[in-house]
């Protein structure tokens, strides 16, 4: 059975342009930051995530559920390992080798990725929160971490690589 007979066009393309809006405005708040990732790359990791799940659900339709989500979870392990090698290649280290940058834009990426798995899987709700939730963190979470840092300043020295040793 053919993936369009299955799930119907309008089906499809509600999929994958969810996946692709979902990653495009994700980018476009780390774009407007000027960050390495942004619009293009978030919209097509969710785009290729999406795409990657309906080819699960295209080669399992017309077998058993069991059979299906087998397949579709295998995709999904194959899309998690490989954008972690997309997300690492964001990650910097500053010439004094103290300070690490793009780790937030790297969870986007991976982000961004789980959210075109669940635009694939017409899992429109949860993406929707989850997009809606990732928002809230990427535009509050670093005003907040300030406020945290200036509130609580002997908290903010623990743990970090950087600090002086206590002792």
């Amino acid at each position: 059975m053919d993936i369009f007979q299955t799930l119907g066009w309008q089906e499809i393309v509600l999929r994958l342009g969810s996946a692709t809006l979902a990653g495009a405005v994700l980018g476009l708040n780390r774009e407007l930051k000027g960050k390495p990732a942004g619009l293009r790359t978030n919209a097509l990791v969710s785009l290729g995530s999406a795409l990657l799940v309906l080819a699960g659900v295209g080669i399992a339709s017309g077998s058993d559920s069991v059979h299906q989500a087998d397949v579709i979870s295998r995709a999904m392990q194959g899309i998690i390992t490989g954008i972690g090698f997309l997300g690492a290649g964001v990650i910097l280290r500053d010439t004094s080798g103290t300070q690490v940058h793009g780790i937030t834009t790297a969870a986007t990426i991976w982000l961004t990725a789980t959210l075109g798995v669940l635009c694939g899987a017409g899992m429109w709700k949860v993406a929707l929160l989850g997009v809606g939730l990732t928002l809230v963190i990427l535009v509050f979470g670093k005003p907040l971490e300030k406020f945290l840092h200036r509130k609580f300043p002997k908290l903010s020295e623990q743990g970090r690589d950087d600090a002086p040793p206590r002792g």
